[in-house]
């Protein structure tokens, strides 16, 4: 955790540089993560056919140089329809890390430093907290309907109060250090201090937070789209995929491998970032280097 009484040293690319060599994990996660999202950037002209398009006649087929990863029941081409999935996965998993992080850091501010507001907000906080994820966004599908918005919203809603007790928790250990008790006693207003001295130092444990939030978001969707709560079923999503290859698994389990494998591969290089990020960051850990 930082102090704005000593703020830390930019970033320079030789700084960089020595996290990177002392915490890999970062740079291989930033590689896997890196190429999926290029993938799924360059969708239209990564050697893909139109992800809905059936061929009746070339059902189930495995691997060839036509379909590099087969087609699916409906002679739909796999390997278009898992670029494109990516895109969905990418797109909810950055979108609720943003959202939830936004929300949470808002609450968590307000509730660390506002015992009044702390106490109402906090068991608010646990009731929602004590829905398990999954069951709560099923729920809250369930009443706005299938789409990428709703199930955005539905995760973001889930994950918000993690990241606000996080953010608590850190607000709570800084109202007793001396610089922030200097700043009282100097006259600083209310909102300076949150804004100068409570929110800088955030910023570190939001980073490994968002992180997990992110890879926690794409495997919910998954999930969602898995049990047909999620996207709606013409949609090219990584969930859909599985769903729909589950019946056909004897005879064609690439239906199910590729997508799985693209998501297995995305949610372990997002987890890669966060714990190299969680190293590099945490003073506790980074003496330890």
């Amino acid at each position: 955790m930082t102090d704005t009484a000593n703020p830390p040293v930019p970033a320079t690319p030789g700084r960089l540089r020595v996290m990177l060599r002392r915490h890999p994990t970062i740079l291989w996660g930033s590689g896997i993560l890196g190429l999926v999202l290029l993938l799924a950037v360059l969708a239209p002209v990564a050697f893909t056919a139109d992800p809905r398009q059936v061929f009746p006649l070339d059902r189930l087929k495995p691997p060839t140089g036509a379909h590099w990863f087969g087609t699916d029941m409906l002679g739909r081409d796999i390997y278009s329809r898992t670029v494109y999935g990516a895109r969905i996965s990418l797109i909810v998993g950055f979108s609720v890390a943003a959202c939830s992080v936004a929300a949470g850091l808002a609450i968590g501010l307000v509730a660390g430093s506002n015992r009044w507001a702390d106490a109402v907000l906090m068991r608010i906080l646990d009731g929602v907290m004590s829905i398990p994820a999954v069951l709560l966004a099923i729920a809250l599908m369930a009443v706005s309907g299938a789409g990428i918005g709703n199930v955005i919203l539905a995760l973001t809603v889930a994950e918000t109060p993690g990241v606000a007790r996080l953010v608590r928790g850190v607000v709570l250990s800084l109202r007793e250090q001396p610089f922030i008790e200097a700043a009282v006693a100097s006259g600083s207003r209310y909102g300076s201090i949150l804004l100068r001295h409570m929110l800088p130092n955030t910023v570190a444990p939001l980073l490994v937070q968002g992180t997990y939030v992110c890879a926690a978001a794409m495997l919910l969707e998954a999930v969602l789209s898995f049990i047909g709560a999620g996207t709606p079923p013409d949609v090219p999503s990584w969930g859909n995929m599985m769903a729909e290859g589950r019946a056909y698994f004897a005879i064609a389990p690439q239906i199910i491998l590729f997508p799985g494998l693209l998501l297995s591969l995305t949610v372990l290089a997002v987890n890669l970032i966060g714990d190299g990020l969680r190293d590099a960051l945490d003073p506790r850990l980074a003496r330890q280097h």
